[in-house]
């Protein structure tokens, strides 16, 4: 009986491999299904509210009362305790029961009319960097309303009407309209760049490991037989498989994010949907690369895995590449998701027209095309089937 042979032979070859393996069904299938209803589920409200904050009030005058009751009314902040000394309140923020420490000074109220500009004193623990960031912003809005109001009084006191002193204490109104994200959601922010990283880098690492276990193994030679020596009919029937399942993974995500919670996709579904598969195919090319050009399956797989987890820092979607060195900013080019990132913000967040993503699609692109390069030496490393450790 003849050998089945050619890249449908691989092709199903490969399928049975996938399904008969534990690591491969519970790092291709459950891990980023699991990852998203995860972060989805820690995200849900989109933005923390009601975090809790201790209050030092050693005025306690009806300024200070009705300050604390402003400050309460806010949505991110609920103030938890009122705590007798500074003291009492760094413990509680040492048992993290609290995550930011208000002290009101005593005579609070009768500096400020007196124009002797005392201090508001606020700490917020940036441990918890959300959480941190957002009491900060509270707690400075708070400080800005405090010196408002008691500017407010002291002129009112002297004789000047509303309309004389608001041009004084905020002379330019700001009216913001944030774009792409105007609830300021979390989930939003967050899911649609780190949930396509986590399946860059399954991506990636599976598949050196598609190619380095059969060297390892000691079928390299037999894998060459049955493509006909062709490496083109291997990689194709190897990684077709992966392709469709991490397709059908990405289908699953834009389902789940665009149109079930219903995140920002102004350009429509094909645009956001060939962005993933551009990603996929780019992330399997960039595995073929690790592997042919380090030519050591062990060295390829942990340069793969710390690619990437660099991908996250270096995209630019937390701290923008502008602002980075110039070396590092140029650097993000050859990551495939710092094009994912920005194709997601022009077509998803902005909805500008296609055409001017086709640079990044293309970048995408190209990681495949430069993964052809290595071919000849994927095809030597499995002719010669020789593991090193």
């Amino acid at each position: 009986m003849t050998k089945e042979t050619g890249i449908f032979a691989i092709f199903k070859r490969e399928w049975l491999r996938i399904s008969s393996s534990k690591i491969c069904i519970w790092g291709i299938f459950v891990a980023p299904l699991l990852s998203m209803i995860i972060l989805l589920w820690m995200m849900s409200s989109g933005l923390p509210s009601r975090i809790p904050i201790a209050v030092v009030d050693l005025d306690n005058t009806t300024t200070t009362r009705t300050l604390i009751r402003q400050l309460d009314a806010f949505e991110k902040t609920d103030i938890k305790y009122k705590s007798l000394s500074f003291r009492e309140a760094r413990q509680q923020m040492e048992r993290m029961e609290i995550y930011a420490i208000l002290t009101i000074p005593k005579d609070f109220t009768k500096d400020a009319i007196s124009g002797n500009r005392p201090k508001l004193v606020y700490y917020t623990n940036n441990a918890f960097l959300i959480s941190g960031s957002l009491l900060f912003q509270d707690l400075k809005t708070i400080s800005t309303l405090a010196s408002a109001a008691v500017g407010l009084q002291t002129a009112e006191a002297k004789g000047f009407t509303e309309n004389q002193i608001m041009p004084i204490l905020q002379p330019i109104t700001i009216d913001a309209h944030p774009l792409g994200n105007p609830w300021l959601n979390y989930s939003v922010y967050l899911n649609n760049i780190l949930m396509p990283g986590i399946l860059q880098l399954i991506i990636l690492m599976f598949t050196v490991s598609c190619f380095g276990s059969e060297i390892k193994a000691g079928s390299g030679r037999n894998l060459m037989a049955m493509g006909d020596n062709s490496i083109l009919k291997v990689i194709v029937g190897k990684l077709l498989p992966y392709t469709i399942i991490y397709t059908g993974i990405a289908f699953f995500f834009i389902s789940i994010f665009y149109y079930i919670n219903k995140f920002p996709l102004h350009s429509g579904f094909w645009p956001m949907f060939l962005n993933y598969l551009c990603l996929i195919l780019a992330a399997q090319a960039m595995g073929v690369i690790l592997l042919g050009i380090f030519r050591n399956y062990r060295l390829s797989l942990s340069i793969a895995s710390l690619i990437g987890m660099v991908s996250f820092s270096i995209t630019g979607f937390s701290f923008s590449t502008l602002a980075m060195d110039g070396s590092l900013s140029a650097l993000s080019n050859f990551f495939p998701l710092r094009h994912f990132f920005l194709i997601y913000v022009d077509q998803a967040l902005n909805g500008i027209p296609v055409g001017y993503s086709m640079y990044q699609y293309a970048a995408l692109l190209a990681f495949v095309l430069l993964a052809t390069f290595f071919f000849g030496v994927i095809r030597k490393m499995l002719t010669d089937n020789i593991y090193e450790e």
